[in-house]
């Protein structure tokens, strides 16, 4: 089992990051996304409008992501 955590970005987080996948280290959601948006600045700006699941799951700060987790970070979506 894998001891960090994979976080999938999508539309405005992915071009905020600058790529589709980065790696964490397992913690609280609000933890692996703090680090994110320390590592990647730009991230911080679309954090807020951001919807979390954690291993497919709908999360909220608190949620464990466990080691060899996965979160996705899902931007409101235009259209319908």
């Amino acid at each position: 089992m894998s001891a960090s955590v994979e976080v999938h970005l999508f539309a405005a987080a992915k071009a905020a990051v600058g790529l589709p996948t980065v790696t964490a280290e397992p913690g609280p959601l609000a933890v692996v996304l703090d680090g994110l948006s320390a590592q990647y600045p730009a991230f911080a700006q679309v954090r807020p409008r951001c919807s979390f699941l954690v291993d497919g799951l709908t999360a909220g700060p608190a949620t464990a992501v466990p080691p060899g987790g996965r979160v996705d970070v899902l931007p409101p979506f235009a259209g319908g």
